[in-house]
């Protein structure tokens, strides 16, 4: 019995210490936090779309994407700030319980403004795609940088693939044609599920850009030419895109192994792979990082086929989710352990691939090598 009354009062402090930390860490989700932010140079503007995406192995449009836009802006202070993940997108919390130990999109706070004109002039397009099963808003605080700093940015998230999108204000999930499993293996049947959907995605990058220059507010915004850029399968994509589309002007990989017919023929325009500290996809592993053969073999053969200019930063102290808005989220452990977070300041560490994605951007829009860019390591 004394055992008994020991183990039921101990079982009764866990609980209560635990339901503690649970108030506290929803309490604290919902404090008020902004996106970091690098350049601050212009306001922006925010819209959103639905455009159609073909099918490369038939030869038709496969259904529609949803695109979000961001875009240099007229000032409009009277306009509030747009919400980060507007009524549907809130879907994109994790899953509850564990949605409560993450910042509340209601209270995170960004720069954008819906419902605002275009500044005056001309702009570069860059395409943003986002990792596999993520989403383009959720990298809002690298599309608001881009946008300061002067390109117009349309971020596609390719339905089916995305744990969710929202078209015509319908949720819509992933499916296993679009997110099969073992996606990132570079043999067999996952190797070839790869490269399908990295044409796929790639062919819906181009038709987006192409698109963009016919339809919508930014048509007459828009200079001749697109950069593609992209997170982990993404960055993949977005290789691929920009081995695809003449008129592509550089291609950005943040963080993503690269898959696709690119690999084998390399890219001729300027190319950025950015890795995290414990990734190869550079073709270099760094200190501490488990050593990958096949990311190390695929980068080497993209590069060595490629004849453009290559850099491949490593930034120290990231992992692969320090990529996206979730290095800014406020994450309650233990659920900042089980994501794939690096030790670094996650502001910092934006602040740092914001930069360097910028700089390259400019150079690939207008040949012009900036300080971050010269300093920057170039591929080997």
């Amino acid at each position: 019995m004394r055992w008994s009354a020991r183990a039921a009062a101990g079982l009764g402090l866990i609980l209560l210490v635990l339901s503690g930390y649970l108030v506290v860490a929803a309490n604290r989700s919902h404090d008020v936090r902004a996106l970091p932010r690098t350049v601050d140079s212009r306001p922006i503007g925010r819209s959103r779309l639905e455009l159609a995406v073909p099918n490369r192995a038939q030869g038709r449009h496969a259904g529609r994407d949803s695109v979000w836009l961001w875009f240099p802006s007229v000032a409009d202070r009277d306009q509030a700030p747009a919400a980060y993940a507007p009524g549907p997108w809130n879907g994109l919390h994790l899953s509850n319980p564990l949605g409560q130990l993450e910042t509340s999109f209601d209270d995170l706070r960004i720069r954008s403004r819906e419902q605002v004109r275009p500044a005056t002039g001309r702009f570069p397009l860059i395409i943003l795609e986002p990792g596999m099963g993520f989403a383009a808003p959720q990298y809002q605080a690298l599309a608001e940088d881009l946008a300061s700093a002067g390109f117009i940015v349309a971020g596609v998230t390719p339905t089916g693939s995305a744990n969710v999108t929202v078209l015509g204000g319908h949720v819509i999930k992933s499916n296993a044609e679009g997110n099969p499993p073992d996606l990132g293996t570079h043999s067999g049947r996952p190797q070839a599920e790869a490269d399908r959907l990295v044409g796929k995605w790639a062919d819906a990058a181009v038709a987006v850009a192409r698109t963009l220059r016919h339809t919508g507010i930014i048509a007459a915004h828009l200079q001749p030419g697109s950069v593609y850029a992209g997170h982990s399968f993404g960055g993949a994509a977005s290789i691929q895109a920009c081995h695809d589309d003449p008129s592509c002007r550089g291609a950005v990989d943040l963080d993503g192994t690269q898959f696709g017919d690119v690999v084998h023929t390399g890219l001729d325009k300027p190319l950025m792979i950015i890795g995290s500290g414990d990734s190869c996809v550079t073709g270099r592993c760094p200190a501490g990082a488990r050593n990958s053969t096949d990311d190390v073999r695929v980068a080497g053969s993209l590069l060595q086929h490629s004849h453009g200019p290559a850099w491949c930063p490593i930034v120290a102290g990231t992992r692969h989710f320090n990529f996206s808005d979730y290095g800014s989220y406020y994450l309650a452990l233990p659920l900042r352990t089980l994501l794939a977070l690096g030790s670094v300041n996650g502001a910092r560490a934006t602040r740092t691939i914001d930069r360097s994605v910028i700089g390259f951007a400019r150079f690939a829009t207008t040949g012009r090598s900036e300080q971050a860019l010269t300093t920057m390591r170039r591929c080997s």
